[in-house]
């Protein structure tokens, strides 16, 4: 397929008089070839009739908005979202999927092909990644979250007219009627995953926000991870004549009964899985060879109640402490640790015991980043108690987990790291970072995860180093879990490499003033 002069495409099928009763305006050239004007809707109308690698006119006629350029495998997805109405983006994490639909939608909103979108996702991302993006790459568009404590002002977030509105997965029943009356075109799914069950209350009321006409596109980069089931929900929505009407009948097409409880999946379910979940694009990490070579990401995840009253309630025994008192290094890091231990789910009480809270919204964010990393995981813990109450909960889990800290042993330490490196289990290393932030070499991993913040920039940046050394064959992922005032300063500092001394006390002062970034 040829473009010619930016207005055309110049092709060869088996039957253009299909083609030209499609589109009349096309053209059969003396020499068998087509000639078809290239414009989205004219692309559209091929990829339909079944020809492949219709180019988007996106590639050529967008004017790619924002601070970022987009990478190559960027402006193919994007291309391929314009082109199909309905449709899947199965990049890995970390390929920048956010920013490819984003831009998608910049330009059908430009042609006037849609007016309003609707971005569902989960709560941890967004603000950090959704809202975040959108103001880096859309800026010229209005955006709205529509997630509050009160209801009515999700309603008046949704009612705003906001160009995308950003909303979490169980808050769109709050809003439902404000969503259907709202005028969206399109609908983005972000982590799609969490409508596999058709089965849920979450399903049936997104069914009800769509009509036939809506635009949907659903992301994920694991899809059908923990079983091939997992693909009927969601093709039942993008696209439902690729599967059997019933979902009985898709699990015999998928799966073998061993017993009366016990189901296995076929030789052939992952093709079949693979046809139901079309039109799709996927690239790994491996694909996308213009990726830099460190990628940084945000998760949201909320302090529980418990942990906000008792950050609280530090915070203002801090203020009353620091009256009239200079602010040495030494006080504000002591303060400044003890917030990061409530906010990270553990507080020593003495030198022995500690006190232990709800961390469910963190910990299930970590499990869903363990999920969606095809490779392994390292996870950085700054104390050691949280260390060992996040073991116990990824072993009950049935997440394969390693442990290091300053308590074990050199022998035990180079048993881990080797198992790490050359087994298959585990495939999460749960580590303190002053443990391993020097010379160590664990690029079996591609994803890193702090669970929370530390204060050394130079510890920082050695810790994340060891994903990233020579032998490393993939772009690597750093995600900073955050839900406190105090994290989100620490990761901006730790990003500015502003160092230990005046970190320590200019967060000191700002967590007294505050001040919620």
């Amino acid at each position: 397929m040829q473009i010619i002069d930016n207005k055309a495409l110049l092709l060869r099928v088996k039957n253009p008089k299909r083609v030209t009763e499609c589109i009349p305006k096309a053209r059969i050239l003396p020499d068998g070839g087509l000639l078809v004007k290239w414009g989205l809707e004219e692309a559209q109308v091929l990829v339909n009739l079944g020809i492949k690698n219709v180019p988007s006119p996106i590639i050529a006629r967008y004017e790619w908005c924002g601070m970022y350029e987009p990478f190559n495998h960027q402006r193919t997805t994007a291309g391929f979202l314009t082109l199909h109405r309905r449709a899947f983006c199965l990049n890995e994490a970390g390929t920048g999927k956010t920013n490819a639909v984003i831009w998608a939608a910049d330009y059908l909103m430009s042609l006037g092909l849609i007016k309003r979108v609707l971005v569902l996702c989960p709560m941890s991302i967004m603000n950090a990644a959704w809202a975040s993006d959108l103001f880096r790459t859309a800026m010229h568009r209005t955006v709205a979250v529509a997630h509050h404590s009160d209801s009515r002002k999700r309603r008046v977030a949704v009612s705003s007219g906001a160009e995308f509105v950003i909303c979490n997965f169980d808050g769109l029943e709050i809003v439902q009627k404000e969503v259907m009356q709202g005028g969206f075109d399109l609908v983005v799914v972000d982590e799609c995953n969490y409508y596999k069950n058709t089965n849920t209350n979450r399903y049936r009321v997104f069914k009800q926000v769509i009509t036939p006409k809506t635009w949907i596109w659903m992301l994920t980069g694991t899809p059908a991870s923990q079983s091939p089931m997992d693909a009927y929900g969601l093709a039942k929505i993008i696209n439902p004549t690729r599967i059997p009407p019933t979902m009985s009948a898709f699990r015999d097409s998928v799966m073998y009964k061993v017993t009366q409880f016990r189901w296995i999946p076929k030789p052939t379910a992952e093709k079949t899985v693979y046809e139901a979940l079309q039109p799709a694009i996927r690239y790994t990490k491996d694909e996308c060879l213009d990726l830099p070579e460190m990628l940084y990401t945000k998760r949201d995840t909320p302090l529980s109640k418990q942990q906000f009253k008792y950050y609280e309630e530090l915070r203002k025994r801090m203020v009353t402490i620091a009256a009239g008192e200079e602010i040495s290094a030494a006080n504000a890091a002591a303060a400044i640790n003890k917030l990061l231990q409530i906010s990270l789910g553990c507080v020593y009480v003495n030198d022995a015991e500690f006190v232990r809270f709800d961390i469910s919204h963190r910990f299930n964010e970590l499990l869903d980043i363990i999920a969606e990393s095809s490779h392994k995981v390292l996870v950085f813990v700054p104390f050691r108690h949280v260390i060992s109450v996040l073991e116990m909960e990824l072993a009950a889990s049935k997440v394969s987990c390693a442990v290091i800290h300053g308590g074990v042993n050199l022998n035990k330490r180079s048993d881990i790291f080797n198992r790490f490196q050359t087994e298959a289990e585990p495939k999460v290393l749960v580590i303190q970072p002053q443990a391993a932030s020097h010379g160590l070499t664990l690029h079996a991993a591609y994803t890193v995860v702090w669970w929370g913040p530390i204060t050394s920039v130079e510890t920082y940046i050695q810790a994340n180093a060891r994903v990233h050394r020579a032998g490393q064959k993939n772009a690597c992922t750093v995600v900073h879990l955050q839900g406190s005032p105090i994290e989100k300063r620490i990761y901006k500092m730790l990003d500015e490499k502003i160092g230990q001394h005046e970190m320590l006390v200019d967060l000191y002062r700002k967590e007294l003033g505050g001040r919620y970034e």
